[in-house]
């Protein structure tokens, strides 16, 4: 199998890129079954999550004793969410924030060599909210990626530049007579006699 690999290896074009390799990552996730968000008189309209982040100055890595190459780390993520109006007013406000504690594979490098914590988020809102008088109240469900990412070249296979992309597609609205050129062509003249079917 690997000269199998190696001989394909070989046919292809072979070029260096710089890339954030991901050296270690996983899942999680978090619900959270009540959040409530005061209205002001204002009819909900939509909840729109944005990405999450590791705020500032909390992230921690430290040693663990006994692993080499793995670390404790702990930071806090924040997602951002807001809330549009039918008066289209926005309320911009934060889930609860997340306290992460975790183990994950660090290896050892020279000094230089800087890695990354990247953290990825997809919400959703998990059943239907609630709105009594001004609070609205709903329940969210976070799924969590967390990545080890560090810049490395690395040498991969190509098939050189990528070819010339398809033309952009030109936006024009769409017209009532789009329709129209699909429309069966219409009868002209009326029925004749024989076309009728009688009733006995």
């Amino acid at each position: 199998m690997d000269n199998m690999v190696a001989e394909i290896f070989r046919k292809f074009e072979k070029d260096c890129l710089i890339v954030d390799k991901v050296f270690c990552s996983c899942q999680q996730r978090k619900c959270f079954p009540k959040v409530e968000v005061d209205l002001d008189g204002n009819p909900y309209k939509s909840i729109k999550f944005k990405p999450g982040f590791i705020v500032p100055n909390t992230l921690v890595i430290t040693d663990i004793e006994n692993r080499a190459n793995f670390k404790r780390v702990r930071f806090t993520l924040r997602i951002p969410y807001e809330i549009k109006t039918k008066s289209e007013k926005t309320i911009e406000r934060f889930l609860p924030d997340i306290l992460k504690d975790i183990v994950l594979f660090i290896p050892d490098a020279r000094d230089e060599f800087e890695f990354k914590i990247v953290v990825e988020t997809s919400s959703s809102i998990i059943g239907k909210p609630i709105r009594t008088e001004n609070i609205l109240s709903f329940a969210v469900g976070t799924f969590i990626i967390i990545k080890v990412v560090g810049k490395v070249q690395l040498l991969v296979p190509t098939f050189g530049y990528c070819p010339e992309p398809d033309p952009c597609e030109e936006f024009s609205p769409e017209s009532v007579c789009d329709e129209f050129d699909y429309y069966p062509f219409p009868d002209f003249f009326p029925p004749q006699f024989n076309d009728i079917i009688w009733d006995d």
